[in-house]
């Protein structure tokens, strides 16, 4: 739950107490994913291996350099609907669903398999947020996460043609 908001910080709004809390939140929820994709996605794109090593290097900086354009929009968004948004290293930890992974050795096959279920999770985090926003009238919020769904399923496209092998069906 998202501290109170101190008077100072209270932008005005149209939107009501609840409508502010439940967007704020779910989208405070989803910058915290996008911090954690985009630090998941360097690590991949610093530590990525073998023969395809250019080809996932230059791809994986490209998708990590789009999730981080994302995360101002996103928490401005929050403070232009009067809500306080994440602080610290620590509030993002808190609120993220996306796993860290600090092994010592991942394949490339499965850092693109892990970063193609992340970014889908995003993708559906963010679905339920544009629910949300369509409950409480706030299409601003709304129109903002429908061009960042867009970007993420085509990252989990390429992420998921990169990583296909075998048969066309993807076996």
């Amino acid at each position: 739950m998202a501290p109170p908001t101190t008077p100072r910080l209270k932008t005005p709004s149209d939107l009501g107490d609840n409508a502010r809390k439940d967007i704020s939140g779910a989208i405070n929820a989803i910058l915290a994913d996008s911090f954690a994709l985009y630090v998941k996605t360097k690590n991949f794109h610093w530590h990525i291996s073998g023969p395809h090593f250019r080809d996932y290097h230059l791809l994986l900086d490209e998708q990590a350099a789009e999730i981080f354009a994302t995360t101002d929009e996103l928490a401005e968004r929050v403070r232009k609907i009067g809500g306080n948004t994440l602080r610290s290293i620590g509030d993002i930890a808190k609120k993220t669903r996306i796993a860290d992974n600090d092994a010592p050795y991942v394949s490339p096959e499965d850092m693109l398999a892990e970063l193609r279920e992340d970014n889908q999770a995003v993708v559906k985090a963010m679905r339920e947020a544009h629910g949300l926003c369509d409950e409480h009238e706030d299409v601003a919020t709304a129109s903002l996460l429908e061009n960042y769904i867009d970007a993420a399923e085509k990252r989990v496209w390429f992420l998921y043609e990169i990583g296909r092998r075998g048969s066309p069906d993807g076996h």
